[in-house]
């Protein structure tokens, strides 16, 4: 049964159960309160006819009933009383509204109380059937009692009065029940639209898809409400906020977890921020803030998703270095083309010598290399880049040196090559752009790498420009450099965020027109985070 129905089933059903038992109770009182009245009332008939001393006097008469009779037979008709009966104290009828009664004895036997001095009211069954009554006794002048006066109604009456108002109250009740049922429907919708026509299951399915989608997301997510109270946030959130996960944050204020958190400015907007940098917990991280709309295209929250820095940068160094050892490829392939044309142009020519001293020198150039790179810089990945830049160097008629003294065996397992790579490859590709730019015929890169002592150091120096006074400041920037061709201005910040990723340090020496000097230090063992 689907979720709709089973709402207005439920409500439906209660507000029947509550409606029936409510109609019975007021029904009840009604009758209750209708018999007490109507008691309370005959009585005080009762006690009005006592005290006169008109029907007193008739006691003493020869016959009562004449004097009693019209006197009563007139109270009762302007009183609406089912019937007004005297009797004396040996329960004979002085007066009935049946004449023919007269005389006779009073029935019910409820009479005891009555003449002991109690006024009472019961129920019984007279000479005209179940009746509410009102009695009370005669008292003489001399404080006697010597007769009873007794006034009833028919229970049936009093029934037939409550019918009446029974009626109204079922009418009433129906009513509210379709005015019930009506709001059960319209309650049911609304949560049916609220959900979005979902059942419960789906619900909850979508609720633990949610869940594991969230803890399966490398992103920190935190969503909060038009109020800024955290509504939401994935386990890498956590992570990133409070590094020992001894906070939740669910249910907190967002200004009380990220200060600076500029979530509830994107509610007051309703504007995405996109690719914003921010520090969290001392780590920077890009920001993404969306605002969250409902279906009247209001701003019911905001979801802001967030990355560590590093991870980010440590993608983008993964896409530059399969795109150098890409251009390296190219290069070398580009290279040896050309060199093979012109052997094979020489055996063309006969002139086997030159060919013969062409393969020769080219065989021992990369041999030599090859091997100083094997025996000095043994570690794969920065041999590689190495190679790849020394091919590049050639095809661009630059003379890319490696330092005969150079050596970088040492290199400890918690130092990242990729960041090694990021620094070598970049500050190289920096230097050949350099000398490119200038009109000098012996155009020179020279690198040395060491790991001597307690840090690895990595000199890049070349025979360019150098670098102005004016764009010293800002050389490690983000998107600053020199080149006036777009997407610039990144080389240098990506190597010094590596250069820092690795708790080192760089530096720069530069003279006009003399080229410039770049050196990276980066210490062996990192330092303890406290």
């Amino acid at each position: 049964m689907r979720l709709q129905t089973r709402l207005i089933l439920l409500i439906g059903t209660l507000l029947f159960i509550i409606i029936i038992a409510l109609t019975f109770s007021f029904e009840r009182m009604l009758v209750t309160t209708l018999q007490k009245n109507v008691g309370a009332s005959a009585l005080k008939i009762a006690k009005t006819v006592a005290l006169m001393d008109v029907i007193k006097d008739a006691f003493d008469e020869e016959n009562p009933s004449e004097i009693i009779q019209p006197i009563v037979e007139k109270i009762r008709m302007e009183t609406d009383a089912e019937y007004i009966v005297i009797g004396n104290r040996e329960g004979i009828r002085y007066a009935h509204p049946l004449p023919d009664r007269i005389g006779k004895e009073m029935i019910g036997g409820d009479n005891g109380p009555v003449l002991n001095g109690e006024s009472i009211i019961s129920e019984a069954v007279g000479s005209m059937g179940p009746s509410l009554r009102g009695k009370t006794p005669i008292y003489d002048d001399h404080n006697q009692i010597i007769g009873i006066v007794s006034v009833g109604i028919l229970l049936k009456d009093i029934h037939e009065s409550a019918a009446t108002y029974r009626n109204a109250m079922i009418i009433f009740a129906a009513i509210a029940l379709m005015v019930g049922c009506t709001g059960a429907i319209a309650i049911a919708n609304g949560v049916k639209r609220s959900i979005h026509g979902l059942e419960p299951k789906e619900i909850g399915l979508l609720y633990q898809e949610k869940r594991a989608i969230l803890e399966t997301i490398h992103e920190g997510i935190i969503a909060i409400n038009t109020e800024g109270t955290i509504t939401l946030a994935n386990h890498t959130a956590l992570k990133l906020i409070d590094p020992l996960e001894r906070m939740e944050i669910t249910g907190k204020h967002v200004r009380d977890v990220i200060p600076d958190s500029r979530l509830l400015e994107v509610i007051k907007s309703g504007n995405a921020e996109m690719d914003q940098e921010m520090v969290i917990n001392d780590s920077m991280v890009v920001v993404n803030r969306l605002p969250i709309f409902d279906r009247q295209h209001q701003v019911v929250g905001a979801v802001s998703s967030f990355r560590n820095k590093s991870e980010l940068l440590r993608l983008t160094e993964e896409l530059t270095q399969v795109k150098r050892y890409t251009e390296a490829l190219r290069s070398q392939t580009h290279e040896y083309s050309n060199k093979l044309y012109t052997i094979y142009g020489l055996i063309q020519l006969e002139s086997y010598q030159e060919a013969m001293d062409i393969i020769t020198h080219e065989t021992d150039v990369h041999q030599n290399l090859i091997h100083f790179l094997l025996q000095e810089i043994p570690d794969p990945i920065i041999g590689g880049i190495l190679i790849g830049k020394f091919n590049r160097a050639n095809e661009l008629k630059v003379s890319l040196e490696i330092d005969a003294e150079s050596t970088f065996k040492d290199i400890p397992s918690g130092i990242s090559r990729n960041h090694l790579v990021t620094i070598i490859g970049n500050l190289i590709d920096n230097a050949l752009e350099a000398v490119l730019a200038t009109s000098n015929d012996n155009k020179k890169v020279k690198v040395y790498l060491t790991d001597a002592g307690k840090a690895l150091m990595i000199v890049i120096e070349d025979n360019g420009a150098g670098i102005a006074d004016e764009a010293a400041d800002q050389l490690f920037e983000v998107g600053f450099s020199t080149k006036h061709e777009g997407n610039r201005g990144y080389g240098l910040s990506i190597v010094k965020q590596a250069v820092q990723q690795l708790q080192g340090h760089i530096s720069f020496h530069s003279r006009s027109q003399e080229g410039a000097v770049f050196t990276v230090v980066i210490p062996k063992e990192k330092e303890r985070e406290l």
